[in-house]
């Protein structure tokens, strides 16, 4: 089994096993594992094989990037235009918060994250596969909870969710890094970087940087300083 297959199953068992948890505090809760699964499963494809490379290691999805395309922080333009991926609904969609519709790839709405943080790489590398050479992404928790018109973050759980959820979603990250051999983890947010160091301790190199959310003030003024201090030591020299 090569390495671009490993994590497909991965991935296939992680969404079956959140999509068992049950949920009381989320009035809505959106598993694109499933639903958008043709868009994740290309991504894996594609991108998924290396192994030495820096994992930067994602919270869960936003409202209109990963839950739209099944791409981490995977904004609609961005996964058209950058990364080449023309992604597909299935048919079945879960319960939708009428908010937060999930539209695909007809999404108009912009997950300012991703096309920061992609839009970052293509500017600072070029094409996907020089990014991807040196770095691969992955989302912590798969899914999105949303409940009274906004989206939660995981933190924002019952301590008896949280418990359940981090058992799956540590032993799915624990598999992918078995699968994908990481040189050094890089937490994108604090809640990211925890984790990965909760589940490997000082077994890997652990980083962090700052989440590229247009919430934040700081990101707003200097997310690529931000990007290019913390992932300096992995990154090639600079295009001009």
């Amino acid at each position: 089994m090569n390495e671009t297959s490993r994590l497909v199953p991965i991935a296939r068992e992680l969404a079956r096993k959140v999509d068992a948890l049950a949920w009381r505090t989320p009035s809505h809760v959106y598993n694109p594992l499933d639903y958008a699964w043709h868009g994740h499963r290309q991504y894996l494809q594609r991108y998924g094989h290396a192994r030495g490379r820096v994992l930067l290691l994602g919270m869960n999805p936003g409202p209109w990037g990963m839950t739209q395309t099944g791409v981490p922080f995977g904004s609609v333009a961005m996964v058209r235009d950058w990364f080449g991926i023309d992604t597909r609904l299935s048919r079945t969609l879960p319960a939708q918060h009428p908010k937060y519709p999930i539209l695909g790839m007809a999404c108009h709405r912009d997950e300012g994250s991703g096309r920061r943080l992609w839009g970052w790489a293509r500017e600072r590398v070029g094409e996907p596969a020089a990014f991807f050479e040196r770095f691969f992404v992955w989302n912590y928790c798969p899914l999105l909870f949303l409940k009274h018109d906004r989206n939660l973050i995981p933190a924002q759980l019952s301590a008896a969710e949280t418990r359940a959820l981090d058992a799956i979603c540590d032993r799915a990250l624990e598999r992918a890094i078995s699968a994908l051999q990481p040189s050094a983890i890089v937490g994108i947010g604090r809640y990211a970087q925890q984790r990965a160091h909760r589940l490997v301790g000082d077994a890997l190199p652990i980083a962090y940087l700052p989440h590229p959310s247009p919430a934040s003030p700081a990101a707003n003024r200097e997310w690529p300083r931000m990007a290019e201090d913390a992932l300096a030591q992995w990154l090639p020299p600079a295009r001009r």
